[in-house]
């Protein structure tokens, strides 16, 4: 198999869409990342896997806490911006929650700690202890073979 065959096969399934966020020296990064899930319960515990050449990589690293945003049906634009698809600089107003950063209006925002990372091919993979979380009624942003979708 080739690297474009496992693409199109990880593609297959179906995912939300997160923003992960953090901040260092005062000022606050985000990605669009669908690598995420659900590890434990006790402690509560959540992955992230971020490419090692990303900008986001250094960030967690340095800051050691990261949120996590799962965006609803209509933040679309949102996952957009942060996954550099929308190329004209639009600014976003970041929310405080436990003192990270937050997309507004997200279905559910984990502000997290990072609790261990590993090392795992050309990515890094980051699990977060959630501190707190905020969590709203609506539907989520979805995302299935490479294009996105909206749940109904």
């Amino acid at each position: 198999m080739d690297d474009r065959m496992f693409r199109t096969a990880m593609g297959k399934f179906a995912t939300g869409v997160t923003v992960i966020a953090s901040e260092v020296e005062g000022q606050v990064h985000g990605m669009t990342a669908n690598a995420f899930m659900s590890v434990s319960l006790d402690p509560k515990l959540v992955l992230i896997s971020i490419d090692k050449k990303a900008k986001m990589n250094e960030v967690i690293h340095k800051a050691n806490k990261f949120t996590v945003n799962i965006l609803s049906g209509e933040q679309q634009e949102m996952s957009m911006i942060f996954a550099g698809q929308i190329k004209e600089n639009k600014h976003v107003e970041f929310e405080t929650f436990e003192g990270l950063p937050v997309i507004e209006n997200s279905l559910v925002s984990l502000a997290c700690s990072v609790y261990q990372s590993h090392e795992a091919g050309d990515h890094t993979l980051y699990v977060g202890e959630v501190l707190n979380l905020n969590v709203k009624d609506g539907e989520p942003l979805a995302f299935y073979e490479g294009k996105y979708m909206q749940m109904t």
